[in-house]
């Protein structure tokens, strides 16, 4: 590290060291770490949000931030793990600084993109207020639409534009004040740190942190004095990036994969201690014994970072209503007109089932979101594209009056509050099955087209290590050759698959059956680090055909960025987060069998003559389904033992064409 410009005389340092009290001492004061990273960093962190938040509520911290790059991935994990153990969960994010022009034309791969990711300059903002939370969400959208999946960069021109209620800490070794010092010394630092306290006036904090390394400390005391020269606070953190000391191994691990090396030849890449893991407030107060105020900058820092993800302001879209209706009384009127075309004859008992239902929508507010899946399924009709209803929808009869679905619940007495209930407190969940292919995509682009590139995105799915990946990449990593690694691979692809990461007792014999010396130290490491990474995240991918929608801007409750497939966006988050947070989505699933049967029905029509209707396939096997209930009644009752048989005249049709 380049020191020169603010290097302190040898006397001066050894006074300066022999004042610092190194034995721990009772923390009068509490502590919040602001900087966290979780494994939603990609490669760059070790632990999973829950483990953090675990290991926060056993030191007794009482809030924490998670700053993970480029994004809130883990965010809506650490703010539920939270909710359960009390602890606090801040709101932040790292954006990483883009100050080279891009190539046109280049695509990095993903291992580079995180390899890339982790080199460059990062800028460390931590959410104030909603009005913060909606910038940041608008700032990594836009960081990342306008480039390929995983490049995300910011300039500090859209960081300016996006900087109301965020706060800036200056950061570690990956902060620009680190890399002005590298770069330029004092007078670099200086022009850095006017460029972020004129951006973030008010809300710009210089960041300490001590792992017991010589060249940090150096940048400490130039830092300091930074600060007082600037009257700007001072904010200690410890930099974690892995939950518990003895989580060092599994981030060495996961850097080596990152960075394309193996723990023999990584060299400097590797932290050079285990000390980036949470501490408790005892000991961050001995580490900062000689700078108090640190410690109370990163409290009072804390308590003014109020917001949360419990008021996301999501809002599904409203339909847009003939004059005069409201969303109840026209969902009201389409569902009374279908049930009369529909239902034949339309019974008493369908006219309660659907009153009911319909009461029960219009409580739970529900009716947007009805008429929004119906508008789906209405542009599928008019395009001649083939949809249908599936899953816990089919027990509803307002979906079967508004032709989402196909089979008639009140006939078959299915149970409408599998599908949706007052008492359970969950969203309806639709799923509609679509023809595989172009056909698909062509509802997915008029979703987008109807609700903009800002209110539409797909569904995040988190690809996570298992057994077969992290055998491999463990094995890599630990210096194993490709060939033993593909051995390790294929040995332990069928193990343990799931979120059980225990030791499996076996597990030497296996490997002893295919080579492997379960006593050789280096193995030893293998069996425990594969099932440590099981289940952490390894890239983002995008959902099968989960969509949600959002009135106005979905980007100011989620950020958006672009899928590897073209003219799709993704959100961050998956749909587990999606529905922990009350975002509502739309599953428009892509089914072969689907595609081929609308392949086949012109064929039909031109080759036999038969105009083939789809819909009424369904109607003959309800029919069909009702005389087998019957027959089975009947026997029950008689005790007989003659069988019931399908009746011959109902078509074998599979689910994808009810």
């Amino acid at each position: 590290m380049n020191i020169q410009h603010f290097r302190l005389p040898s006397g001066a340092r050894k006074e300066h060291a022999s004042k610092r009290p190194w034995h721990i001492v009772k923390a009068k004061r509490p502590y919040a770490e602001l900087r966290t990273a979780s494994a939603f960093s990609f490669l760059d962190g070790a632990s999973l949000p829950e483990d953090l938040i675990h290991t926060a509520a056993q030191k007794d911290i009482p809030a924490i931030a998670l700053i993970d790059t480029n994004g809130v991935y883990g965010a809506p994990r650490f703010y539920g793990a939270a909710k359960k153990t009390g602890v606090r969960a801040i709101v932040g994010a790292e954006v990483v600084v883009d100050n080279e022009v891009p190539v046109k034309g280049l695509t990095l791969t993903r291992m580079d993109a995180a390899r890339s990711n982790a080199r460059e300059m990062r800028l460390t903002l931590l959410v104030e207020s909603h009005d913060g939370y909606r910038n940041l969400c608008k700032l990594l959208t836009a960081g990342a639409l306008d480039r390929p999946k995983g490049e995300a960069r910011f300039t500090w021109d859209l960081i300016a534009q996006h900087a109301g209620g965020l706060h800036c800490i200056t950061g570690g070794d990956e902060g620009p004040l680190a890399h002005a010092l590298l770069k330029g010394g004092i007078a670099e630092a200086e022009t850095a740190l006017h460029r972020i306290s004129g951006i973030f006036s008010g809300r710009a904090h210089i960041e300490l942190q001590r792992h017991h390394r010589r060249d940090e400390e150096h940048r400490n005391i130039a830092l300091v004095e930074l600060a007082r020269r600037f009257r700007l606070p001072l904010m200690a953190t410890n930099g974690v990036r892995y939950a518990r000391a003895e989580d060092k191994e599994l981030h060495d691990v996961v850097t080596c994969i990152r960075e394309g090396r193996n723990v023999d030849n990584a060299g400097r890449l590797l932290g050079v201690n285990r000390e980036r893991h949470i501490k408790d407030a005892s000991e961050m107060a001995a580490l900062f014994a000689d700078l108090p105020e640190a410690l109370d900058g990163a409290w009072e820092l804390a308590n003014t970072l109020d917001f949360t993800l419990a008021n996301l302001g999501y809002r599904f879209p409203d339909y847009p209503l003939p004059p005069g209706e409201s969303a109840n009384s026209f969902l009201r009127k389409i569902a009374w007109n279908g049930a009369t075309m529909r239902f034949r004859p339309l019974t008493a008992k369908a006219q309660a089932q659907i009153e009911k239902e319909l009461a029960t929508i219009e409580k739970l507010d529900l009716a947007g979101y009805f008429l929004i899946v119906w508008d789906i399924v209405q542009f599928c009709q008019r395009e001649k594209i083939l949809v249908q209803g599936r899953g816990s929808a089919a027990n509803s009869a307002v979906c079967y009056a508004l032709g989402i679905t196909a089979v008639d619940p009140v006939s078959m007495e299915l149970l409408f509050e599998r599908f949706l209930s007052e008492e359970r407190g969950e969203w309806p969940d639709i799923d509609l099955d679509l023809p595989s292919g172009d056909q698909r995509e062509r509802v997915i682009q008029h979703v987008y087209k109807t609700y903009g590139v800002h209110g539409s995105a797909m569904t995040a799915n988190v690809i996570t290590y298992r057994d077969r990946s992290a055998a491999r990449e463990v094995g890599k990593a630990l210096g194993f050759s490709l060939e033993q690694a593909d051995k390790l691979s294929k040995t332990l692809g069928t193990w343990n698959f799931g979120e059980i990461r225990e030791r499996v007792e076996t597990m030497p014999k296996e490997l002893e059956a295919s080579g492997f010396d379960p006593t050789d130290l280096r193995v030893q490491h293998f069996m425990r680090l594969q099932m440590q990474i099981q289940n952490l995240p390894r890239h983002l991918g995008q959902h099968s055909g989960g969509m949600v929608m959002a009135k106005g801007r979905l980007d100011e409750v989620v950020p958006l960025e672009p899928a590897a497939m073209p003219g799709r966006v993704v959100i961050q988050w998956d749909k587990e987060d999606c529905a922990d947070l009350g975002i509502i989505k739309v599953d428009l699933l892509g089914l072969g069998m689907l595609a081929a049967i609308e392949e086949m029905i012109p064929l039909i029509r031109t080759n036999e003559g038969i105009d083939v209707e789809p819909t009424r396939w369904a109607c003959s096997r309800s029919r069909a389904a009702r005389r087998w209930r019957r027959c089975r009644a009947t026997r029950r009752r008689s005790s007989t033992t003659s069988s019931c048989r399908w009746p011959s005249s109902a078509p074998a049709l599979s689910s994808a064409a009810w």
